[in-house]
């Protein structure tokens, strides 16, 4: 897997990257050399893109990126890749080298697990320790998720995403446990096991916690369907084909649980993951069925393929009964979302208004957009069962992100609670965003989170 951190160092030596907004060109050029501006008009350079400035000697003496705003957050997304090796020096304001270091830290980002890539030898230097330290470490938390969401099935099965969490525990000193297989039943996990006992890869209930028990509780909760074949609602071969990244929830919760303890955030951390292979076999949930709940409601299945919601609300109902200063789930959880925002923009729901306020600053602020999406309550009726509490999946193809999100509400009832449906894929490469696994609402939580317990 790869490490960003040794593309971005501190220090106040290095090849000048001088960043300009390219209407500013031209009153840029008036404090240059002469010689300098003849080379640009010669290259045909107009303040737009790159340009690399020789020095004396032919070396390479300056780079100048004009660019449409030096507010763009991906603003040297793509750079790393296209110059020669080197470190070079940036300076600007604080909030410039903040954009500057964490899109050049992701736009070094390569899955290359699984073959051999390029490796960029461009660094980046800026001067302050402390920023490139806590750049270093959100970029590490971006990558992980995408690190997890890229890896195929084959290598990320309930098991392999038990690694994980516990590998990560181990590096923070954070405590690991899981209920794997029929120890599900045992300890009330019903749902959970329901879903992923069909399959050869035995489901389980993660749990990691962090930090000190006098600080504010914060419980993340991430789906962790590692494939999801739809059951025996199969799914066809087009809707199967990306479904390794089922768990994308479960990948967001994890680097954003490596950003708060890499960055030591003072708040008491759990993490709970319900890990399971949506498969098909003879043992398989069948649509019809009735369920129990952790929670103790029944709930008759009407799709298999709305199983996500199905692992979620055990989970939900444990952290629940803890009441910790909030909850924060992430899944992949319907493509009624994605219809609505489309695959870029992340919708939640959350009936915690200051909740909402702050993640709404938190994502402006840090260029991270996310968007609320409404609990309609009136929706609670295409809930309704004639033989159980309710049904899993509505039978209205409408609305079906709010039905989604109403189905896991009656499983929290005590805690400030925040339910993001995410993409968790990139369909196109954008500057530092590859096509593949992606982090979306990752930063925005993170700075809501460090604001209020700083």
């Amino acid at each position: 897997m790869p490490i960003l951190s040794d593309r971005l160092k501190a220090g106040n030596t290095g090849i000048p990257l001088t960043l300009l907004e390219s209407r500013e060109f031209e009153s840029w050029t008036q404090g240059r050399p002469g010689e300098q501006v003849a080379w640009l008009r010669a290259s045909g350079f107009t303040g737009k893109g790159l340009a690399l400035l020789p020095g004396e000697n032919g070396e390479l003496a300056e780079v100048v990126l004009g660019v449409a705003s030096l507010d763009d957050q991906w603003i040297l997304g793509d750079l790393a890749k296209r110059l020669p090796e080197g470190d070079y020096l940036v300076q600007g304001s604080d909030e410039l080298l903040d954009r500057a270091g964490l899109s050049w830290l992701l736009g070094n980002y390569q899955f290359d697990r699984y073959k051999i890539s390029e490796p960029v030898k461009a660094r980046l230097v800026m001067a302050d320790e402390q920023r490139v330290a806590r750049l270093q470490r959100l970029a590490e938390g971006v990558a992980l998720v995408r690190d997890l969401v890229n890896t195929p099935p084959n290598d990320m099965m309930p098991e392999h995403l038990s690694e994980a969490a516990r590998a990560l525990a181990g590096r923070f000193d954070a405590t690991f446990n899981e209920l794997v297989g029929d120890q599900l039943l045992t300890e009330n996990y019903p749902t959970i096991h329901a879903v992923g006992r069909a399959s050869v890869h035995a489901p389980r209930l993660l749990d990691l916690r962090w930090g000190n028990a006098e600080h504010p509780k914060v419980t993340l909760v991430g789906k962790g369907v590692c494939f999801d074949s739809g059951g025996l609602d199969i799914k066809p071969a087009a809707g199967m084909r990306y479904m390794k990244k089922d768990m994308g929830g479960a990948a967001h919760v994890l680097g954003l649980a490596q950003m708060i303890m890499s960055l030591n955030l003072p708040v008491n951390l759990r993490v709970l993951i319900p890990a399971v292979e949506n498969a098909v076999a003879g043992n398989a949930f069948r649509p019809g069925d009735v369920l129990q709940t952790r929670k103790g409601l029944t709930v008759e299945i009407d799709n298999t393929d709305a199983e996500g919601r199905l692992v979620l609300c055990d989970a939900l109902a444990e952290a629940d009964t803890e009441t910790p200063d909030m909850i924060i789930d992430f899944a992949t959880l319907t493509g009624a979302a994605r219809v609505a925002l489309g695959t870029e923009l992340p919708g939640y729901f959350t009936d915690a208004d200051a909740l909402a306020r702050d993640l709404n600053a938190a994502g402006k602020k840090v260029s991270d957009p996310v968007w609320q999406l409404p609990l309609h309550t009136p929706y609670d009726d295409f809930l309704k069962s004639e033989v159980a509490d309710l049904v899993n999946c509505a039978p209205s193809p409408f609305g079906g992100a709010i039905t989604a999100g109403l189905y896991l509400k009656r499983f929290v009832e005590q805690t400030p609670w925040v339910h993001f449906d995410i993409m968790a894929w990139n369909q196109r490469a954008l500057p530092g965003r590859p096509v593949g696994g992606e982090a979306f609402g990752v930063r925005a939580v993170f700075e809501m989170l460090e604001q209020r317990y700083r």
